[in-house]
């Protein structure tokens, strides 16, 4: 039985290109960037090439890119970091305010929950049934909530992982700029210093690599993405970091990364995540080859809601990623359909994989107004730049036979 992989959201398969040079890495690359050595320093400029790489894929500058051990931890440490929060205890400090969403990956929902545990004042912005975040809204809800004197910072995903719904993030960027710069000239005419610190970061974990992304074209402040969702290696992502942007060090004990990230560099990961940058971006400057794959993924939906009418593209009335698919079976459950699908060769996952094993409906859909039946019966399919049009033919033979052998065993 071939595998038949439709789970890239969670995962990509390692670029050949970048495999080899991790494997050149290992083999003849190991020693210490940090030693003063021509061997460590000779190893010390692959890296930065490696980053001059990365960076032109979001076109930024090589010095405003921090490697770290990926998504999650970039979002950590830009909520961490960016709210000054060198421990969740915040009495006596500034007044902390983060506006995000419910929609956003657990590396963000979760330690936004814990802060607001301990005194960080938590506001969702309310998106609709699409999961689209509205501009006009975000300058709403910092006019309420945001003060002088605040340090805030707004959160929102450039591509949600499950739907792929891409939110409008050069306006939503402009809004919080616009606040922001009111917040100082305010302050200023008061005849008080600039205390105000409002940030604005995006997870662009789904979108960099897929879709072109360009820091330089909106007022990002931080972003964060990992390698191995555009076929690169495991364990080494990136933080972006506006230029003049400080966030405290949240891992102390080496002067690696401009002394805001100790710990011997991951070397492999990092050189593999430079390679995989121009894998991504050949693919990104090749429209044709985005628009074929992203007819696979439509020819796939249309196959499967012509076989199974009572399917739901949940998101479809927004600008979505090109390879996402999140279809709802209503009153049937996702973990039954996936098994039955993985015992045919064909790997999806219910929403974030990290989540996959949980028997509840996903939170982001609930967020976002889909019913608890189709929530409970939704799954999501991605495809890669490698996917082929065999695959999708295949599942689309697939999927309606799981569903529907599914669907015969449920009560009328």
């Amino acid at each position: 039985m071939s595998l038949l992989y439709l789970d890239n959201n969670a995962t990509t398969q390692p670029a050949p290109q970048v495999v080899a040079a991790m494997t050149e890495v290992n083999e003849t690359l190991w020693g210490n960037p940090s030693s003063v050595h021509r061997f460590g320093q000779m190893v010390r400029q692959r890296i930065e090439l490696a980053r001059a790489a990365v960076a032109k894929l979001i076109n930024c500058k090589d010095r405003e890119l921090i490697f770290t051990s990926g998504g999650t931890e970039s979002n950590n440490y830009a909520l961490r970091g960016g709210l000054g929060l060198s421990s969740p205890d915040t009495t006596g400090q500034a007044r902390r305010v983060l506006i995000t969403t419910k929609i956003e990956h657990a590396a963000v929902r979760e330690p936004a929950a814990m802060f607001a545990k301990h005194g960080v004042q938590l506001i969702h912005l309310p998106v609709n049934i699409d999961g689209w975040v509205d501009p006009a809204v975000v300058t709403a809800t910092m006019n309420e909530h945001v003060h002088a004197g605040d340090l805030a910072m707004v959160s929102v995903q450039w591509a949600n992982n499950e739907t792929g719904t891409i939110q409008p993030i050069a306006e939503i960027a402009r809004a919080v700029a616009e606040i922001r710069s009111k917040l100082r000239e305010s302050e200023a005419a008061g005849g008080r210093g600039a205390k105000s610190k409002i940030l604005f970061h995006v997870d662009a974990t789904q979108a960099v690599g897929k879709i072109p992304v360009d820091v330089g074209a909106a007022p990002i402040d931080l972003m964060t993405f990992a390698a191995h969702k555009f076929h690169g290696p495991k364990g080494i992502g990136a933080l972006y970091l506006r230029t003049g942007v400080k966030l405290e060090p949240q891992n102390l004990g080496g002067p690696q990364e401009r002394d805001r990230r100790g710990g011997t560099e991951n070397t492999p990961g990092i050189i593999g995540m430079g390679v995989a940058a121009q894998f991504a971006q050949s693919f990104i400057d090749d429209a044709d080859a985005i628009a074929t794959q992203r007819e696979l993924r439509d020819r796939f939906e249309r196959s499967i809601l012509a076989a199974l009418p009572d399917t739901v593209i949940n998101s479809i009335h927004r600008p979505r990623l090109w390879n996402t698919s999140s279809l709802g079976f209503p009153r049937l459950e996702a973990e039954a359909i996936l098994l039955g699908l993985s015992e045919r060769g064909l790997c999806a996952s219910a929403g974030a994989a990290c989540s996959s094993g949980s028997l509840e409906p996903s939170p982001v859909l609930l967020a976002m107004g889909i019913p608890e039946a189709v929530a409970h019966g939704s799954v999501r399919f991605s495809l890669s730049r490698l996917t082929t049009g065999r695959e999708i033919d295949e599942a689309i033979k697939l999927v309606p036979q799981v569903v529907s052998k599914l669907a015969k065993t449920m009560p009328v």
